[in-house]
């Protein structure tokens, strides 16, 4: 008869409040989400290599399709790139550094900005591009 009177203890967990925050955070997450991207616009050559893993911020330059040289996201004259690769960390120089240039920037131009960060004393110089689709590029 003390059953009756008695309730019983409720284990269910209730998601809604749950559910309503996840909803908030891939709204938030989907809203800037584009404004993530890099701020140098680039149109990279296409090639069948795999990408590298990178444990740590790589060091790039790049060069964008007005022939604009940039060192991280710096933009540096190109007479001025060797001293400013050269005022790097000696330890920073015996890293990989990688160059990203725009497809449409003269070839003379990619050689060139290669000879700089030879002089400059980097010897492992990688070159960034964009893995092409299977339908043949």
């Amino acid at each position: 008869m003390g059953s009756r009177g008695r309730r019983g203890l409720v284990a269910e967990i209730n998601v809604t409040p749950l559910v309503d925050v996840m909803l908030v955070l891939l709204i938030i997450f989907m809203v800037t989400a584009p404004m993530m991207t890099q701020g140098i616009e680039v149109e990279l050559p296409r090639t069948t290599s795999k990408a590298l893993r990178q444990h740590e911020e790589p060091l790039v330059v790049t060069i964008n399709g007005k022939g604009e040289i940039f060192l991280g996201k710096v933009r540096v004259k190109e007479s001025l790139l060797v001293q400013q690769l050269k005022g790097l960390p000696p330890e920073r120089r015996k890293e990989s550094i990688y160059l990203r240039a725009d497809r449409k920037v003269p070839y003379g131009l990619v050689v060139s900005t290669m000879a700089a960060i030879k002089r400059a004393g980097f010897t492992k110089l990688g070159m960034i591009t964009r893995p092409s689709d299977k339908r043949g590029g």
